[in-house]
């Protein structure tokens, strides 16, 4: 049976976007997504709690964990105050971010891709002395929030630059889930030109229904590694009331009815999205949650 690799974004970029809840409920998350069998999971985020007051506890959450040794917990470091703080909690891994959309990266973080990457520099040669992994995010590459279509050619440059960069990986983001299957293997195989597919990632949001659909066709590039987000948490903070994340409870349900293999126990994972989603007040955001917690 064919390995797949799910890298769980839920704590992180999903409870970013969710309203906040207690450091212990965070932790009772991770704990409960590593024993069901999630092998990478983003725990923490290192960025100024001003700017992101959910994630201010990052490294109280970081030293709070249960420790899984077969388990990488990753930290997402937007420069190098956040990469020393990431350092001081004992991250495995960290990531950096860019975006295939100028006007997204103006408006995400203030600078331009060019002057974006620059400022990972002296953050890829710290985390490269204390011997950290460094994942890579592109965001937009199939379509902006403020400039619409996004060129290939532009997310083929980004990745290619994250990749140049040092990242051991680069996830392509459709950040507003407006990519369908055609559009969304396209970019990907335009992607695979330039960098190996054993070092790409998808990450595709539902915002219109498309994210199962858009993995489905990209599966025979050879493409093993997904995000996606326990109960669906995190919205999509452009289009108001849509769903944002894909929810990993319906990815592997999908996965393992294509016969591949994710090493995670399906019941074990929707009974920590379910609770979760309880102390969020939220309704849970997969449909394979909601049938089997029915059962």
């Amino acid at each position: 049976m064919s390995k797949v690799s799910i890298f769980e974004v839920g704590a992180r970029d999903g409870l970013q976007n969710e309203k906040a809840v207690n450091t212990q409920d965070k932790v009772t998350l991770i704990n409960e997504l590593a024993s069901s069998g999630v092998r990478r999971i983003e725990a923490a985020s290192f960025v100024s709690p001003k700017w992101v007051p959910q994630m201010a506890d990052s490294s109280t959450v970081m030293d709070q964990i249960e420790r899984n040794p077969s388990v990488k917990y990753s930290g997402l470091t937007p420069n190098l105050r956040g990469l020393e703080a990431a350092i001081a909690a004992n991250v495995d891994e960290v990531a950096i971010f860019g975006s295939a959309s100028e006007a997204f990266s103006q408006k995400n973080i203030n600078c331009s891709i060019e002057e974006s990457i620059s400022r990972f520099k002296p953050v890829m040669e710290l985390a490269k002395e204390h011997n950290l992994p460094v994942r890579g995010y592109v965001s937009c590459v199939l379509g902006c929030p403020y400039e619409g279509e996004i060129a290939v050619s532009e997310v083929v440059r980004v990745t290619e630059l994250l990749n140049d960069l040092g990242c051991y990986e680069v996830s392509l983001g459709d950040t507003i889930g407006v990519g369908t299957p055609a559009k969304a293997k396209a970019m990907l195989e335009a992607v695979m030109q330039s960098v190996p597919v054993e070092k790409l990632a998808l990450h595709f949001h539902d915002t219109y229904g498309q994210a199962l659909a858009n993995i489905a066709t990209c599966l025979d590039t050879g493409i093993k590694t997904f995000d996606s987000s326990v109960a669906g948490l995190g919205g999509c903070p452009y289009a108001k009331g849509a769903s944002g994340n894909l929810a990993t409870e319906d990815l592997i349900y999908m996965l393992h009815g294509l016969g591949l293999d994710t090493g995670i126990n399906l019941e074990k994972l929707a009974h920590s999205g379910d609770k979760i989603c309880k102390a969020l007040g939220r309704n849970n955001g997969s449909k394979v949650a909601l049938t089997l917690l029915k059962q």
